[in-house]
C-alpha cells in the first residue's frame, strides 16, 4: 500500500452494509447507481453509433454493428469476473473475514485483467475470420476490422474496470462503482464528436475516444479501491495461485453464462446477414438501444448481487428471500414504464439513427411489441444474482444457454421462415418470456432451500 494517499481511512474497510435496513431502499439504490454506469457503459456504443450515423453510410452502421459482437464477448466476459469479485469479497466482509476479503479483491482483479488480455489478442490475430463468420463482407468487413483492431489494447482496461466496479459494490459503495463505468461515457461524448469530424476519422475516431474512455475507467477504479477503502491486498503469486480455485468456481460458471448473450446476439447477427444490411443495421440500432433503454435490468444481478453476497454470509436468509421479491417488483415496474416510453417514442427512436426503409421498420416493430419481453428477461437477471452468490452459479450457466440455444436458434429460424427479420425477433422475445419464468421459479425454490432451516428452528421452539 501506499502511504501517499492524503486523506484516506487508515484502516481497510470493513463494515458490511447490507446486513442491516431496509431490503428495497438497498435494491434500489444500489440498482440505480449500478444502472447509471452500466448503461453509460453501454451508451458509449450508442454514442459511437449515433454520431457515425450523421455521416449517412449504411456499411458504417452495419461495420459498428459486426465489431461490437466481439466487443461485447470481451465486456460479458468481464461482467463474468466481476460477479466473482463481488460475490466472494460480499460474502467475506459479511462473515467479518475482511482480509480474506482484501485478498480476494486484488486476486479476482488480476484474474480480470488476464482473461481480458487473452481475449484482446484473440480477437486482433483472428479479427478477419471471426468477422467473415458473422456475416461482414466487403467494406463493412474492412471498416470493422479497422474498429475492432484500434479497440482491442482497451480490453484488459475495460476488463480490469468492471472488476473494479464489482469489487467496490461488493463493499456497498454503489457512488463510485458507478464513477468508474460513467467516465467512460464522458470522455466518449467528448471526444467522438472531435475525432470522427474535427479530425476527419470516421470510424477510426470512435475507436479511439472509446480507447480512452476505457483509459479513464481503470484510473477511476483503482484510485478508488486504493484510496477510499484501502482495500487491496499486496499482490502475492502464491496467494493468487490458493485464491484461484475460489474465484474459478464463480468466474468459471459466471462467464460462461455471460458468454451466452454475445452468442445469441452473434447468430441474431449471422442470421440478419441474409436479409441485406439495413436488417444488419436495425439489429445494430436495436443491440445498443437495449442496454441504454433496459441497463437498469442489465444492472440487477450484479447490484442485488452484493445485498445477497453479504446476508448469506451474515446468516440472515430472511433478508436473502425479501430482496429476492423485491429485485422482482422493482423489474416489473421498471420495464413496464420504460416499454410504454418506448412505444410513445418508437418513430422518434428510428429518426434519431437516420434509419430508413426496412431499417425503421424494424426500429418501430422492436420498441411497438418485442419490448415487453424484457420484463422477463429481467427476472432472469435476478435469478442470476440468487444462483452466482449462492455457490449455485451452474444453474445460471444452464438456463441462459438453454435461452440462447433453445430458447433461441429454433424459434429464430421458424420466425425468419415465417416472417423475415421481424420472425427472428418475436422468436428471441419467446426465448426470453419462456425461461425467464423458468429461471425466477427455479431461484424461488433456490431460496426456499437456504431459508428451510431457520423456519424449521423457528417452528421448534414454538
Amino acid at each position: 500500500m501506499s502511504t501517499s494517499d492524503a486523506g484516506s481511512n487508515l484502516q481497510p474497510t470493513r463494515h458490511a452494509k447490507f446486513l442491516t435496513g431496509s431490503t428495497m431502499r438497498h435494491v434500489v439504490t444500489m440498482t440505480l447507481t449500478g444502472a447509471l454506469g452500466l448503461m453509460a457503459m453501454f451508451f458509449v456504443d450508442l454514442i459511437d453509433l449515433f454520431f457515425l450515423s450523421l455521416i449517412g453510410k449504411t456499411e458504417i452502421t452495419a461495420a459498428i454493428g459486426f465489431a461490437g459482437t466481439l466487443a461485447f464477448v470481451n465486456l460479458s466476459l468481464s461482467l463474468g469476473t466481476g460477479i466473482a469479485a463481488a460475490a466472494l469479497v460480499s460474502r467475506n466482509l459479511g462473515a467479518g473475514r475482511v482480509e480474506e476479503a482484501r485478498n480476494f479483491a486484488t486476486n479476482a482483479a488480476v484474474f480480470a485483467l488476464a482473461v481480458s488480455l487473452v481475449i484482446a489478442v484473440t480477437v486482433a490475430i483472428f479479427a478477419d475470420n471471426l468477422l467473415r463468420l458473422l456475416g461482414a463482407k466487403g467494406e463493412a468487413l474492412a471498416l470493422a476490422k479497422l474498429y475492432i483492431r484500434i479497440l482491442c489494447p482497451g480490453f484488459a482496461l475495460l476488463g480490469a474496470g468492471v472488476a473494479f466496479s464489482f469489487i467496490l459494490r461488493g463493499l456497498g459503495d454503489a457512488r463510485r462503482a458507478m464513477y468508474i463505468t460513467l467516465i467512460i461515457a464522458v470522455i466518449t461524448a467528448i471526444l467522438d464528436p472531435i475525432l470522427i469530424f474535427g479530425f476527419h476519422l470516421g470510424i477510426a475516431g470512435a475507436a479511439f475516444a472509446t480507447l480512452a474512455g476505457y483509459s479513464g475507467a481503470f484510473i477511476t477504479g483503482l484510485t478508488s479501491i486504493r484510496r477510499a477503502h484501502r482495500f487491496f491486498a499486496p499482490f502475492d503469486p502464491k496467494r493468487f495461485v490458493s485464491d484461484l480455485p475460489a474465484i474459478l468456481s464463480i468466474a468459471g460458471p459466471a462467464m460462461t453464462t455471460q458468454l451466452a448473450t454475445p452468442f445469441a446476439n452473434a447468430y441474431m447477427t449471422a442470421a440478419t446477414a441474409p436479409h441485406g444490411d439495413d436488417a444488419v443495421a436495425a439489429i445494430a440500432i436495436i443491440s445498443r438501444l437495449v442496454p441504454v433503454a433496459f441497463g437498469i435490468i442489465f444492472a440487477l444481478s450484479g447490484s442485488v448481487g452484493p445485498i445477497i453476497g453479504q446476508n448469506i454470509g451474515g446468516n440472515q436468509f430472511e433478508r436473502v428471500r425479501r430482496t429476492l421479491w423485491d429485485a422482482l417488483t422493482f423489474n416489473a415496474v421498471y420495464t413496464a414504464t420504460t416499454c410504454i416510453l418506448l412505444f410513445l417514442l418508437r418513430e422518434q427512436v428510428a429518426l434519431a439513427f437516420s434509419a430508413k426503409g426496412e431499417t425503421r421498420e424494424l426500429v418501430v416493430f422492436f420498441c411497438t411489441f418485442i419490448s415487453w419481453t424484457w420484463a422477463l428477461a429481467g427476472a432472469q437477471f435476478v435469478a442470476n444474482a440468487v444462483f452466482n452468490n449462492t455457490s449455485r452459479a451452474t444453474y445460471s450457466t444452464i438456463t441462459n444457454w438453454a435461452k440462447a440455444t433453445i430458447g433461441t436458434i429454433p424459434l429464430a429460424y421458424w420466425g425468419a421462415i415465417f416472417w423475415g427479420a421481424k420472425g427472428i425477433l418475436v422468436g428471441i422475445g419467446i426465448g426470453s418470456v419462456v425461461f425467464g419464468i423458468i429461471s425466477a421459479a427455479w431461484a424461488f425454490a433456490v431460496v426456499h432451500q437456504l431459508n428451510r432451516p431457520s423456519l424449521e428452528q423457528r417452528s421448534a421452539e414454538r
